[in-house]
Formats: structure tokens, C-alpha cells, sequence
């Protein structure tokens, strides 16, 4: 686990990948969606609770309900990409705490008798797995192009009705092409975003 990767997995992971706006027809099969998910569910989270939750849109049915949902500027490109991720975050992961934090299933009182606890964990949490999610894509050879540019409250009422779920962002997933590919923005340098002390 100490080996350093080769620059070709880093160049595919980081310094290469991109966010795409265009997209290939190609399918994403359900067995590498399923893979992705399994990969991206051994990243680590606060307690193990895994508050992060999934909904993979491949059926022209579902993508279509989500369309009226997301910007004018994102629309087109939802729809072109094979595969929607509403990338969301359960305020009931605790009622699994016992399933996935077994040597100490009483840590599913502390989110329980604290719903502001509860909420910062869930979103906090649901957002490490979703960078896994996105990362374990790239490493599977897929493209992510994750926005924010929707109606929050549209997708939770069309999608997480009766549920305790709620969308943190949406990510379009599959074979991106160079269609709308933009120059890389500049990074804030170590010095600006950074201090060792």
C-alpha cells in the first residue's frame, strides 16, 4: 500500500481527467455501475456510517423526470450523458449503524437524539463519498461531470418523496468527449490554499 501509483494512473485520476460537458452514446453496463459503487463504498466516513445514497438514471423515463429539474445551461448535457447520478444523503444512515458500526451499535442513539448532528454528518460524510464515487469512475475509465446547477427542492420532491433522503449535487457519468470541453481553469497555488505548521 506504500508504492507510490505510476503517472499514467495519476495523469487518468487528476492531472488529465477533466469535467465533461459532452458525451459519447456509448452504454455504461449495470455491472460496472455496480462495481463503481462498490469501490467508492470503501472510502472511509465518520463512524462507518455511510450516510452517502445513489440514484443511477439510465432509463429514458427517468432522465426525462429529471430534465425539467436541472438549469437551462446543464439540461442539454444531462440528457446527452448515458448515466445521471442524483448524488444524495440519507438523515436516516444512523438506523444503520448497528449493520455497518457493529462493535458499537449504540452510536445509532447519538445521530437519533441529535437531528442537527445527524444532518452536518449526513452532508459532510455524503460528500467524502461522492468525491470517492467520482474518483472510483476515473479510475474505471469513465468521465464525471459533476454540477450544481438544478432545482434542489424539484429532485428531492420527484425523486426522495416520503424518505429521508436529500440531493447534495447531480453528476453526469459515462465516455466523455472533447464536445464543450473546456481549457482547465487555473488552481489556486500551494501558497494560497495551503499552511504547514
Amino acid at each position: 500500500m506504500s508504492d507510490r501509483l505510476p503517472d499514467a494512473a495519476l495523469d487518468q485520476l487528476f492531472r488529465e481527467a477533466r469535467t465533461h460537458n459532452g458525451w459519447s452514446p456509448k452504454a455504461v453496463p449495470p455491472a460496472l455501475i455496480r462495481e463503481l459503487y462498490e469501490m467508492a463504498a470503501l472510502g472511509p466516513t465518520a463512524s462507518n456510517a455511510q450516510p452517502g445514497r445513489f440514484v443511477f438514471l439510465v432509463s429514458e423515463e427517468a432522465r426525462q423526470r429529471l430534465a425539467p429539474h436541472m438549469s437551462s445551461g446543464n439540461r442539454d448535457k444531462t440528457l446527452a450523458a448515458p448515466v445521471n447520478v442524483l448524488i444524495a444523503y440519507d438523515l436516516n444512515f444512523g438506523e444503520k449503524i448497528p449493520q455497518v458500526f457493529p462493535h458499537k451499535p449504540e452510536a445509532r442513539e447519538w445521530f437519533a437524539a441529535n437531528p442537527a448532528l445527524a444532518k452536518e454528518t449526513a452532508f459532510r460524510n455524503g460528500s467524502l463519498q461522492a468525491a470517492y464515487l467520482m474518483l472510483a469512475a476515473r479510475s474505471l475509465g469513465l468521465d464525471c461531470g459533476p454540477m450544481s446547477g438544478f432545482n434542489a427542492t424539484g429532485v428531492n420532491e420527484a425523486f426522495f418523496a416520503g424518505t429521508g433522503w436529500e440531493v447534495n449535487f447531480v453528476c453526469n457519468i459515462g465516455y466523455g468527449t472533447d464536445e464543450n470541453l473546456f481549457p482547465r481553469n487555473p488552481r489556486l497555488t500551494f501558497e494560497d490554499a495551503c499552511r504547514i505548521l
